[in-house]
C-alpha cells in the first residue's frame, strides 16, 4: 500500500508548488516512476485521484500523466552497465518481492552479469518525482 502514502507526497508537493507559483488551478501533473521502485502504474493512478477527491478545487480535473524511467545499473568494479530488467529476469519470485519493497536489498540478489561484483549503483530509474506541474494563475 505504498503508493498511497507516495500519491500523498504527489498530491500535497504539487499543492505546495501551485502555492508558491500562485496558481489558481492545476491542470495536468506529470510523475515519474524510477523501474527500481517497481510500483503498479494503475493502482499509483488510482490512489493520486483517490487522494485528490477531499482536496480542494484547484485540483478538480486535473490530468495525471504518468511515465515510467527504466533503471540502468553500472558495476563500480568494472564500471559496466545493463538494465535493471536484465537483473531482475535472472530473480526468483522471492528476491524480485524482497527489492520491491526494499529496494535497496538488491545488492543482496543483483551481480554484475561481468565480473560478478555486488557492488553497483543505481544509475537512473530510482524514485518517484513530479517531473512537471501545469496550471493556470
Amino acid at each position: 500500500m505504498h503508493e498511497w502514502a507516495l500519491a500523498d507526497g504527489v498530491v500535497s508537493t504539487a499543492l505546495r508548488a501551485a502555492k508558491t507559483e500562485k496558481l489558481k488551478k492545476i491542470t495536468k501533473i506529470k510523475v515519474k516512476i524510477g523501474e527500481l521502485q517497481q510500483i503498479d502504474v494503475d493502482i499509483f493512478r488510482h490512489a493520486i485521484e483517490d487522494v485528490i477527491r477531499p482536496q480542494e478545487s484547484i485540483l478538480t480535473d486535473t490530468q495525471i500523466e504518468i511515465g515510467t524511467e527504466a533503471a540502468v545499473l553500472r558495476c563500480r568494479k568494472c564500471h559496466h552497465e545493463w538494465p535493471f530488467a536484465d537483473a531482475m529476469n535472472r530473480l526468483g519470485e522471492d528476491e524480485a518481492e524482497s527489492i520491491h519493497f526494499i529496494p535497496e536489498i538488491a545488492h543482496v540478489y543483483i551481480r554484475c552479469p561481468s565480473c560478478k561484483s555486488p557492488d553497483f549503483e543505481v544509475m537512473k530509474g530510482r524514485g518517484v518525482w513530479i517531473d512537471s506541474i501545469e496550471g493556470e494563475e
